[in-house]
């Protein structure tokens, strides 16, 4: 049970933002405040107070790397060639349908749940995994588009946009910049770290509640059939990958069971964001992002169960 007193409230929060939500006592358009908040200010402060308090020797670790990422890259692969290859498919479509299988929710799911589980350690495999997404996932989903793209504008001009769309991510920048921070050895001030653990503290409750809050079932409700079988890949393929490569690289326990949960939580919304952009399979991103959070409460609960570790003992 103790795994599930941690977890379940945590849960319970994204519930309430939903019943909330859905009886109008607080407005669905909070939703985007608040994520915003949480992305601009509140996380940018979690990541770089963690990482700029690390020993750098902590900051390179490539086993964790390999498992998380090789896990991400080998799913969205066997999602994007099928759909690619058959008829009627292309780029556009392979690279949708594989990144809603494959690009995770790190900094708003797994980064606060980890966090509230596991303590302030497990915030820097967190971190890790975040930048992997941001700054190797995210890319590729662009190119591949661009790639696929009928006007054929791309060039130097977008490669550029895009370079620096990266770099200044309110989540890779300060990850950047902890770790040249903790790299030349430097101090964080005391003052300093009370300052951004006070946005830090903020985040849990608000990335959570905002997730809830903006849950639609409407979305749930298109393309459901193909949505559910993304979310199996997602939420149980994806982990057992990522769990037999940790376990094969020999990942610190703590680090293997971050990796697992950080494979395990729902597709990013930024996938969404990307559909948007690009006006590509939107209703199937949206199902998809609204069933795999749904449903990720069974899977990281059964998950937390099984993986031996910190919080068992």
């Amino acid at each position: 049970m103790e795994i599930a007193n941690l977890v379940l409230p945590v849960f319970g929060v994204i519930v309430t933002g939903w019943l909330l939500g859905a009886i109008g006592y607080v407005p669905r358009a909070l939703a985007e405040s608040l994520i915003q908040f949480a992305y601009r200010v509140a996380m940018p402060g979690l990541l770089f107070a963690t990482i700029a308090q690390e020993p750098a020797e902590a900051l390179f670790a490539w086993r964790f790397l390999l498992a998380f990422g090789g896990g991400s890259l080998i799913c969205f692969a066997l999602v994007f060639v099928p759909m690619a290859l058959r008829p009627g498919g292309n780029l556009s479509h392979g690279t949708m349908y594989g990144m809603a299988a494959s690009m995770t929710n790190t900094g708003f799911v797994a980064l606060p749940i980890l966090r509230a589980v596991y303590g302030p350690p497990a915030v820097l495999p967190a971190a890790i995994a975040t930048v992997f997404v941001a700054a190797v996932m995210f890319p590729i989903a662009v190119v591949l588009l661009e790639m696929d793209a009928e006007d054929g504008q791309g060039g130097q001009h977008s490669v550029l946009k895009l370079a620096r769309h990266i770099l200044l991510d309110p989540m890779v920048l300060p990850t950047l910049l902890g770790l040249c921070w903790a790299t030349l050895g430097l101090r964080l001030p005391g003052p300093v770290a009370a300052y951004m653990n006070i946005f830090a503290d903020a985040l849990t409750a608000c990335a959570l509640f905002a997730i809830g809050l903006g849950l639609s079932l409407d979305e749930l409700r298109a393309n459901v059939g193909a949505s559910a079988l993304l979310a199996i890949v997602k939420l149980i393929l994806m982990p057992l990958i990522v769990y037999g490569l940790a376990l094969t690289l020999g990942v610190d326990p703590l680090y293997r069971i971050a990796a697992v949960i950080c494979a395990a939580v729902p597709t990013a919304k930024t996938v969404y964001i990307l559909a948007g952009a690009y006006h590509r399979e939107e209703p199937l991103i949206a199902a998809t992002v609204s069933i795999t959070t749904l449903t990720s409460v069974l899977t990281l609960l059964a998950w937390l169960y099984v993986l031996p570790g910190p919080a068992t003992h």
